[in-house]
């Protein structure tokens, strides 16, 4: 039976995303491949034969296309490929650079999916839009465990004010997929310290009530 045996977190690039390598009986696979990630799997010997995206915002999916390349992997993310998901246009805006992700394919899309089946585990996936319209959260009952990119984090929630957010879709989001987990569910989140359901349950503010 498969199982998961380490995961660990890189954080890179010039909004420190958090990436993560998780290493399973069966393979590895990362969640997110912010800037830096392929190096840094390159510099620790790992080789990976999955990306999971959390959502195409720029900041969590420059390394993706460098990953895909080098080591082969498939790429599973809720949307295609799409330069107005990587928001890449506001940061081009910001730097006043020709600022451009490298451009990666998506190999299965999970838009409509409540599961998914990668390296002998089945995770639970949901779409929670708000941050951004293509964001997806992965939990893995076995583990308590849970991927949510930019959807909760400890203490708050991921930002609306990007093209397309919404802060009510956003919560009722959290209220549904998040917040009916158990209190001792482990949140990987995609900036900062990971966190529980129980602990955002009682202290987070934009939660109450």
């Amino acid at each position: 039976m498969a199982s998961i045996s380490q995961i660990s977190c890189y954080t890179g690039g010039i909004a420190e995303t958090n990436g993560y390598l998780v290493e399973t009986t069966e393979g590895n696979f990362v969640v997110d491949a912010p800037e830096g990630m392929a190096d840094w799997l390159r510099n620790n010997g790992k080789k990976v034969s999955a990306v999971l995206l959390t959502h195409q915002h720029f900041d969590h999916v420059l390394d993706a296309a460098a990953i895909q390349k080098e080591h082969g992997a498939k790429i599973y993310a809720h949307s295609p490929f799409s330069r107005e998901l990587t928001l890449e246009f506001l940061m081009g805006f910001v730097s006043g650079t020709s600022f451009q992700v490298q451009e990666f394919q998506v190999d299965e899309l999970l838009a409509g999916k409540d599961t998914l089946e990668l390296m002998g585990l089945t995770w639970q996936t949901a779409s929670i839009p708000g941050h951004s319209v293509d964001s997806i959260a992965f939990y893995q009952t076995g583990k308590n465990l849970l991927f949510g990119g930019d959807v909760l984090f400890q203490g708050s929630i991921g930002r609306t004010d990007f093209p397309n957010g919404s802060q009510t879709l956003l919560l009722q989001g959290i209220a549904r997929h998040m917040m009916t987990l158990p209190d001792e569910t482990h949140v990987l989140s995609g900036h900062g310290p990971a966190t529980t359901i129980g602990n955002e349950r009682l202290n987070n503010a934009y939660l109450e009530g």
